[in-house]
């Protein structure tokens, strides 16, 4: 071959190293994305059956329910309300009537949690529930 052809070839090869790495890294963000839902939207179908997502809320009044090291309860956008099971150590500031979000995924019609976050003060609100809510006062007008 001579040297022009010997050029072609090298540059034909970077090109399709550097799709394939690419390829490759979207692959991987792509599998590793964690998206927020509210409970209207899991209510709705919209959230994925068996992987992993974000879900959050406000917790409901009167509904967490304690069971050794289990915990029970349920997170609602003043529209639907969905169930939670928790097994492990709630954060400090969890309580009714605040607004969480939760990783995990759902299991036979039951989130089940592998984290619980709790917001760090009482002004502070996650900006997904904070939208969340806001999308379900907007809907009911």
């Amino acid at each position: 071959m001579t040297k022009r052809q010997n050029r072609m070839v090298f540059v034909a090869l970077l090109v399709a190293g550097a799709i394939l790495a690419i390829t490759l890294l979207l692959q991987a963000l792509g599998s590793n994305t964690n998206y927020f839902y509210s409970p209207t939207e899991v209510a709705e179908g919209k959230a994925p059956v068996g992987k992993s997502f974000r879900l959050g809320g406000l917790v409901a009044k009167d509904s967490v329910k304690r069971k050794d090291m289990t915990v029970n309860f349920d997170v609602t956008d003043n529209k639907n309300k969905f169930n939670i099971e928790y097994t492990g150590i709630l954060p400090d500031l969890f309580r009714e009537g605040q607004g969480i979000i939760t990783t995990g995924s759902l299991v036979n019609g039951i989130f089940v949690a592998t984290e619980v976050l709790a917001k760090h003060d009482e002004n502070y609100m996650p900006p997904e529930v904070a939208d969340a809510l806001e999308k379900t006062k907007k809907s009911e007008q």
